[in-house]
């Protein structure tokens, strides 16, 4: 299953394994996994907690594994993204590609995880010494997504 969203902690190496065991074609694997910070805009950041709606963030998901796959023929995605309450350094998503060559793996990767970032209907919650807040969407991240063709629904609601 390319896309998994779950409480539990992911190995890297065991994913990838799966992911290429099915397919002797792969010539490359590009991997991105995102951590949980202990700052953030200048805070001392204790812990974070993700929430979503079980269905509707699998289906969002599945559409950028879709997007992906029809950019890059031939591509193998696979996204495991975590929810519930993490700690810094806690390993937060996987976003693994694999293609024939470096170039289609690399910038697939980059692009699955500039869509999830700006797309994907996750809410973060960081506890911070100063209590609790929800994390907004970030102007960058929109720019990462713009930068593919794509504009970010977060973008077009602001303007």
């Amino acid at each position: 299953m390319p896309v998994r969203v779950q409480t539990g902690d992911f190995d890297l190496t065991t994913e990838v394994a799966q992911l290429r065991a099915s397919n002797p074609a792969i010539g490359a694997v590009a991997c991105f996994v995102g951590t949980v910070r202990d700052i953030n805009d200048g805070s001392a950041v204790a812990g974070m907690e993700l929430e979503h709606y079980p269905g509707m963030t699998e289906k969002a998901l599945e559409g950028i594994v879709a997007e992906a796959q029809r950019r890059w023929p031939g591509i193998e995605v696979l996204i495991i993204h975590r929810v519930g309450k993490l700690a810094p350094l806690d390993q937060i998503v996987l976003v693994a590609t694999t293609s024939k060559h470096r170039g289609d793996a690399f910038a697939s990767c980059e692009f699955v995880m500039d869509y999830l970032k700006s797309e994907a209907p996750f809410w973060k919650k960081e506890e911070t010494g100063e209590g609790a807040r929800w994390v907004d969407a970030r102007e960058s991240d929109d720019a990462a997504l713009a930068r593919w063709g794509v504009t970010s629904t977060n973008a077009a609601k602001e303007a």
